[in-house]
């Protein structure tokens, strides 16, 4: 498939997958009597919500219609309730339909964190640090990312949290309780991920090894659903502190946009604050004895 028939391809899933998810009756559409072969909204039904011919919808659907109207792309993301995560990646998507935006591709994704990073992670000796790339990579963490993350980093090889969730399932959902969530949210990730990257290599793979080798990553990526990274909490089952609901926020660390550090911020004085401290005393006392073994 080339370029610009997957980017047909892109838009076309997408879609259709959102309309899926309304019916007529949530978008305010009278019954009709008559037996639907769709689950959700019909081309023609979404044509007639947004004020556009049905036959410019299907184009659009299709992705033959280019360079659609940013009122029209407004009215067609209302009808399909898309929230601002959805709205950005379909901007994404009937952008790269145009031949130039076909022939600008970004950087490759950068497999290394700066010096400058670096140093900042072991700054942060209280509170758990990770950096990931696009691709859900571990690039660097410092000492409590890297005890708090264990089981993901003892796997071996390139830490990938993609990976681990649905390769590694049985390990994952001891380390997330809250295991579906996870899953949901990393595939959404990976999904905005490939509408910015729809020709990265090592993306196309891991998708690909993914897809052949667990059924829940490819019910996940044929829903189409995205997700940007986003502050919020995460559940830990952890073998030092047991089970512990932690704070994070996301912050951008590289010019590209590419890496992003995620910081663990338990209030001071709260009994999450507390474990991490346990943790932080036990990775100390556990790197002093590793030295002088």
């Amino acid at each position: 498939m080339d370029e610009k028939e997957a980017a047909r391809t892109a838009v076309r899933e997408f879609l259709s997958t959102r309309r899926d998810r309304i019916s007529p009756g949530d978008a305010g559409l009278p019954p009709t009597g008559t037996r639907r072969r769709v689950k959700g909204l019909r081309r023609e039904e979404v044509a007639l919500l947004a004020g556009v011919s049905p036959e410019y919808y299907i184009r659009l659907e299709r992705g033959q219609a280019t360079g659609p109207s940013p009122a029209v792309v407004e009215s067609i993301a209302a009808v399909l309730r898309l929230d601002d995560d959805e709205r950005s990646h379909l901007d994404r998507l009937l952008a790269a339909l145009t031949p130039e935006a076909r022939k600008r591709h970004k950087p490759a994704v950068k497999d290394t964190v700066s010096p400058g990073i670096r140093t900042l992670l072991d700054s942060l000796a209280h509170l758990p640090a990770v950096v990931f790339n696009s691709r859900l990579d571990i690039l660097a963490v410092n000492d409590l990312g890297r005890s708090l993350y264990e089981g993901m980093l003892d796997i071996g090889g390139t830490a990938n949290a993609a990976s681990f969730i649905f390769l590694e399932e049985y390990a994952a959902r001891r380390m997330f309780p809250e295991w579906e969530h996870i899953a949901d949210d990393t595939v959404a990730i990976l999904r905005i991920e490939a509408g910015q990257r729809p020709d990265d290599p090592a993306l196309i793979a891991l998708v690909g090894q993914l897809s052949t080798r667990s059924q829940a990553f490819r019910t996940r990526w044929a829903a189409h659903d995205v997700k940007a990274h986003q502050s919020g909490a995460k559940t830990f089952r952890h073998p030092i502190i047991g089970e512990i609901t932690l704070p994070f926020e996301n912050l951008t660390v590289d010019a590209a946009g590419d890496q992003i550090l995620t910081v663990f911020t338990p209030p001071p004085g709260s009994p999450e604050n507390d474990a991490i401290q346990l943790l932080a005393s036990w990775t100390a006392h556990s790197r002093t004895n590793h030295r002088t073994e």
